[in-house]
């Protein structure tokens, strides 16, 4: 090795060692830079490779995280973190096939390591539990809704249950404050409550179209939350912050309200309470989290059959297909939780016409709303998630143009700040989960705009304390091991 190959082999650990300490304060973008200048001086070290796919997947980028372990393989066929890092990914886009064949290689490389025959075993278990529910499912067409089996009058309040009631068919506010206080109190409402916030929730769901137009009058105000990811305090921080939502002070909730935080059940109820209240005051809609195959990973299936027990499960699966896919506020404001599309022409027409009672496809225009991501080169490339695309200012100003709207307001990310500007100051991401997952560090962020001007004022804040329940509590045990 000459001398010049010799200092750049020096240059990239010092960079490898700068990228582990800044994976150990979670500031996992920082450490994924590092670790690629590491490897620009030396793209024949696995181990980088590796390291940086562990730091993709703890920002969600899957699909980075996959093709970086795939690399480390490459390099190392004998590297078991890579099929470890790879097997990890996989698991967390519910791709557990891919991932059982990744474990049972770092089996066969170490045969003896106890906590790689643990994983496996979790592993296989899974896949065993998906194929069994493959095996079992109906056809959408053939499945019936479990609304036909729900009647809540008929279920008794026992005498003894001393939380809040609901007196007849109308939701009240001081039944809703008085539900907040309780699930302060980590106690839960009465199913019969819990059944009939949800049942008419749906029945407004069902009215909405899968793109909605909000008017906001002339000196009023509208306010823009992202991702809560079940963090009921956080967001009890934010009507504290920004008030309660109420026909002055009208709200709209841009997806994945639930999973990762361990008070899912608490947020959405809420929020479908609220929606209950005040139906044009509260505007809720699809994340890529509300969906069976994300709750069943990530922790909301878990909590609703801890919480509120297995029909529950299948009422919120059927009202998350009714959620509305994107919003237009005054004209002027494209609001959706992901993003835009792999074609260009596509019309607010074509949005709205979108057949949404689905899980959501793994492509198309459904899928891309939901799961799609800025980027900073222009046109369009791969998705870092592994799903739908990432997409260049070009596109953003195109769509923006054709359809005669300002600004698109967008979730689905993690930001430092709780927001960020981009394209040229026409996308703005917003994230209303500080110190996501109880390590992320960051703010939490949501939007003001106040009419005719509709003009973006971006609000910050810290997280809140909350009890000692933490994330992806009720997770499956095999994607809590990745963690």
């Amino acid at each position: 090795m000459d001398a010049t190959a010799n200092s750049d082999v020096q240059r990239a650990e010092e960079f490898k060692l700068k990228a582990n300490d800044a994976f150990k304060a979670n500031k996992f973008s920082q450490a994924i830079e590092l670790y690629s200048q590491a490897i620009e001086l030396n793209s024949s070290n696995a181990v980088y490779f590796a390291n940086r796919a562990f730091a993709h997947t703890k920002l969600e980028e899957y699909g980075s995280a996959v093709q970086d372990a795939t690399k480390a393989i490459e390099i190392d066929p004998r590297y078991s973190k890579g099929y470890y890092r790879r097997g990890a990914a996989y698991l967390a886009m519910g791709k557990f096939k891919e991932a059982l064949k990744d474990f049972q290689q770092v089996k066969k490389i170490c045969p003896n390591d106890p906590d790689a025959t643990r994983k496996l075993k979790e592993c296989e278990k899974a896949v065993q539990k998906i194929r069994f529910e493959e095996a079992i499912s109906v056809g959408d067409a053939e499945r019936r809704s479990v609304v036909d089996s729900i009647d809540y009058h008929i279920i008794e309040v026992e005498p003894h249950y001393a939380g809040p009631r609901i007196d007849g068919e109308e939701i009240t506010i001081d039944f809703v404050k008085a539900m907040l206080d309780e699930f302060k109190k980590q106690k839960c409402i009465h199913k019969r409550y819990a059944y009939q916030i949800v049942l008419k929730t749906l029945d407004l769901l069902r009215s909405m179209p899968s793109l909605v137009d909000v008017d906001v009058p002339n000196g009023g105000h509208f306010t823009v939350c992202g991702d809560v990811h079940g963090q009921y305090f956080d967001l009890l921080n934010i009507f504290d912050l920004n008030g309660l939502p109420s026909e002055e002070n009208p709200y709209l909730f841009n997806g994945d309200f639930v999973d990762r935080g361990s008070f899912s059940v608490e947020v959405i109820l809420t929020l479908f309470a609220f929606k209950c209240l005040y139906p044009k005051a509260m505007y809720l809609a699809r994340g890529n989290h509300e969906s069976k195959s994300m709750n069943k990973i990530y922790g909301f299936e878990g909590e609703v059959r801890s919480k509120l027990g297995e029909t529950f499960v299948e009422l919120f699966a059927e009202v998350f297909c009714w959620l509305p896919l994107a919003h237009v506020i005054n004209n002027k404001v494209f609001v959706v939780h992901g993003g835009l599309f792999s074609v260009d022409g596509v019309k607010l027409s074509d949005i709205g016409s979108i057949d949404r009672f689905c899980e959501p496809p793994e492509e198309g225009l459904m899928c891309e709303l939901l799961w799609s991501d800025p980027q900073p080169q222009l046109g369009r490339g791969p998705s870092k998630r592994g799903v739908a695309l990432s997409f260049g200012a070009d596109v953003t100003k195109k769509f923006l143009q054709e359809n005669n709207l300002d600004l698109i307001v967008r979730s689905h990310e993690v930001k430092d700040e709780g927001y960020e500007i981009e394209h040229d100051g026409k996308l703005i991401t917003v994230f209303s989960a500080p110190n996501y997952c109880d390590q992320m560090g960051n703010k939490g962020a949501f939007i003001r705009f106040t009419a005719p001007e509709m003009k973006p004022d971006i609000v910050t804040f810290s997280a809140v304390p909350h009890p000692d329940v933490r994330p992806m509590a009720y997770a499956n045990n095999f994607l809590r091991m990745f963690q």
